[in-house]
C-alpha cells in the first residue's frame, strides 16, 4: 500500500518554461515537466489573468442575462455578465461589481460567492469566480467601445430548463444558473 499522498502520486513538476506567444488576452507557454514516474513530458498552456461572472437575480426571481455575438463560435449566445480582471491582484468581488455595472448598468446590495469555475483546466489556468447578486438597482450601461450586447430578464427556472435542454452552451453561464437555482432553493427551506 502506497504511503504517498494523492498530490505526490499525481503532481507534475515544471523543469523549464518558455513563452510561445504573448498577446493582450492570452499568454501561451510551453513547459517541460517531470511526471510522477520520473519521465519527462511537455505541456502547452494558456496563462490567463483570471475573470469573474455574475448572475444577477431580481426580486421576482428573474435572472439578468446578456445576448452577445461571439466571434470564435460565429453565433449569438446567452451569457451572464462577466469579464476579465484588470490585473492579477484585482479584488475579484470589486471586479464583479464593475463588470455588472458596466455591462448592464446594475449595481447590487447583496453579493453571494458561488465558487470558482475552471473553464479549460487541461490547457489553461483561467479561473472564473462566480457570484450571485441580489437587491438590484438600475443605472446606465458603460460598455467598452468594442462591446455590443442585449440585456434581458428571464425567469431563473426557464434558464435552468434551457441549460438542461442544451439551449445555453456557455459553461460559466450553465454553472452559475444551476448553482444559483440550487442556492436559492436551499435558502427557501
Amino acid at each position: 500500500m502506497s504511503t504517498k499522498t494523492e498530490w505526490e502520486q499525481l503532481a507534475e513538476k515544471m523543469t523549464s518554461s518558455r513563452k510561445v506567444y504573448d498577446g493582450v488576452l492570452l499568454h501561451v507557454v510551453r513547459d517541460e515537466v517531470e511526471l510522477p514516474n520520473g519521465n519527462s513530458s511537455a505541456r502547452e498552456l494558456i496563462r490567463h489573468v483570471g475573470a469573474v461572472a455574475v448572475i444577477p437575480i431580481t426580486e421576482d426571481g428573474k435572472a439578468v442575462v446578456e445576448r452577445q455575438y461571439r466571434y470564435p463560435m460565429d453565433e449569438v449566445i446567452t451569457e451572464i455578465p462577466a469579464g476579465k480582471l484588470d490585473g492579477p491582484d484585482e479584488d475579484r468581488l470589486e471586479a464583479a461589481m464593475r463588470e455588472l455595472r458596466e455591462e448592464t448598468g446594475i449595481s447590487a446590495e447583496e453579493w453571494i460567492g458561488l465558487g470558482d469555475y475552471y473553464p479549460t483546466p487541461a490547457y489553461s489556468d483561467e479561473r472564473i469566480t462566480l457570484y450571485l447578486a441580489r437587491g438590484l438597482r438600475r443605472g446606465e450601461q458603460d460598455l467598452d467601445e468594442d462591446e455590443f450586447l442585449n440585456v434581458k430578464e428571464v425567469p431563473l427556472e426557464d434558464l435552468v430548463g434551457e441549460v438542461m435542454d442544451g439551449k445555453i452552451a456557455d459553461g460559466k453561464t450553465q454553472t452559475a444558473i444551476l448553482k444559483a437555482a440550487r442556492y436559492l432553493a436551499t435558502e427557501k427551506k
